[in-house]
């Protein structure tokens, strides 16, 4: 059996179908840590952290030309050919201000820092992890565009 050449990926939010393409390879930010998903992995059914996911859309690709997206967590499935990514939210890194995101991200942590109950210290903890990976996935965009 000859491995695909690309994985067909389809990444779900609360509204709609955010991406549906093919890709050669995804770093995912995976609860048991970052994992790489290239044509031909193993079937997974994992679950992700907020946290920044990299698309590479062609094998060829140099690392300047991957894609960034923020992800609020999320369940991804993935087979050999295909990786169905569901998620509350996701953003690109062309849909992200860097200065907003860090203003966001300021306020999630002293938001945090004022919770009372347990209950609204893992919302704070979810949403401080949230913001941070927007942060983060600006932060990456900007490194790269001043690398061309």
């Amino acid at each position: 059996m000859t491995e695909p050449k690309v994985l067909q990926l389809k990444l779900v939010t609360l509204l709609g179908e955010k991406l549906s393409e093919p890709v050669y390879e995804l770093v995912l930010p995976s609860k048991s840590g970052r994992i790489t998903v290239l044509p031909g992995h193993e079937p997974l059914v994992t679950l992700l952290n907020p946290g920044a996911m990299a698309i590479r859309r062609r094998k060829d690709d140099p690392d300047l030309k991957l894609e960034f997206l923020a992800v609020s967590g999320g369940v991804a499935k993935i087979t050999q050919d295909e990786v169905v990514i569901l998620a509350d939210e996701a953003e690109s890194d062309r849909e992200i201000a860097e200065k907003e995101a860090k203003v966001a991200y300021e306020r999630a942590v002293k938001a945090a820092e004022n919770v009372t109950d347990q209950i609204e210290l893992e919302e704070a903890k979810r949403l401080v992890q949230h913001q941070a990976a927007r942060l983060r996935v600006a932060e990456l965009r900007r490194r790269h565009r001043e690398m061309k």
